[in-house]
């Protein structure tokens, strides 16, 4: 597999100072992978077996634990979350369900990512932005209400449920409690204290993993999109998980319609984004520049992981079109 522009995108930005370092990796459905480091982190070179924080790409791998317990019959996507939570939503006229919490449809007020407070108290305090369905507001928040559904159908923690099925497919390093992960290094000055963070234990934020991990995700969602059943979920449950669900519904701060996308059982469809090559793709970015992409189309996918908040003059649009422009 060849991507050298890709390749030289992260080089350059490497070079120019906008990126402290990174891991670019690309894989096929077959296995064929490529992958290289760039840069330093602690003060020595990037290696391509470094854990990062993934920030929000946790969202999809909590998503596929969710499908999961779908396919067997034990939630459906219109299940409220009162059913895990009878105490949520007491003083709300409207029934949050799962769809709503994996598609930013929910209405539920958003804490701070480093909040103070357990994040199951802020998902039973918290006030209400608008009506369940009537609007799209991106929302962390949201995924610990699935975490509490997947605890309440099977009986054990979200994070032990989602480690099951990664193991099985070579991405065990995926974890909530990473013993030396790369720093994000402008955390403070972006204003998010990391140790109070990583005590949330966030379903929407808080994993970290090593590059092959999500790219051995991203192999088998390959799979199943060219028809494997042999695998993490079943191929129509990816396509449940690919429905769009948000329509043309209002999209709110910070996900505008301008931005081009479409959310679908946690998965970020950008069906209509302005900048992309090819919009047949799913996936989902981290606050600290992670990226994960899946082009089922031209039957690839891609990680990029980085450890830097604030990112000016880095467009991962371009990017993601190199990559494609080299099938």
């Amino acid at each position: 597999m060849v991507f050298d522009a890709a390749f030289a995108w992260v080089r350059r930005h490497i070079d120019a100072g906008r990126l402290p370092g990174a891991v670019l990796g690309v894989t096929d459905a077959h296995g064929a992978t490529a992958l290289e480091a760039f840069g330093q982190v602690h003060g020595r070179a990037t290696r391509t077996d470094d854990v990062y924080p993934l920030f929000s790409i946790t969202k999809v791998l909590t998503g596929i634990t969710a499908a999961r317990a779908v396919e067997r019959g034990l939630l459906t996507l219109n299940t409220p979350l009162s059913d895990a939570l009878p105490g949520f939503g007491v003083a709300r006229d409207d029934t949050v369900r799962l769809w709503h919490l994996g598609s930013h449809t929910s209405g539920i007020s958003e804490p701070p990512l480093d909040t103070p407070l357990p994040l199951r108290e802020e998902l039973l305090t918290r006030g209400r932005d608008f009506v369940a369905g009537t609007a799209s507001r991106y929302s962390t928040l949201a995924s610990e209400g699935i975490a509490a559904l997947i605890e309440h159908a099977e009986g054990r923690t979200w994070d032990a449920a989602l480690g099951e099925w990664a193991a099985g497919i070579g991405a065990g390093g995926l974890t909530l409690d990473p013993e030396h992960p790369v720093p994000v290094i402008d955390a403070a000055q972006a204003g998010l204290d990391m140790a109070r963070f990583r005590a949330t234990r966030s379903p929407g934020a808080g994993l970290a993993g090593r590059a092959d991990d999500l790219l051995c995700v991203g192999r088998e969602l390959l799979r199943i999109g060219a028809g494997a059943a042999d695998s993490i979920v079943k191929p129509a449950t990816l396509q449940m998980m690919r429905r769009p669900l948000t329509g043309d519904i209002p999209r709110l701060e910070p996900y505008p319609a301008a931005r081009g996308q479409d959310w679908g059982f946690t998965w970020n469809l950008r069906s209509r984004a302005p900048g992309l090559i090819d919009r047949d793709t799913y996936g989902h970015g981290g606050w600290s520049g992670t990226e994960f992409w899946v082009h089922p189309t031209a039957g690839i996918a891609w990680v990029l992981l980085t450890n830097q908040a604030m990112r000016p003059g880095v467009d991962v649009d371009e990017l993601d079109n190199a990559i494609v422009g080299a099938r």
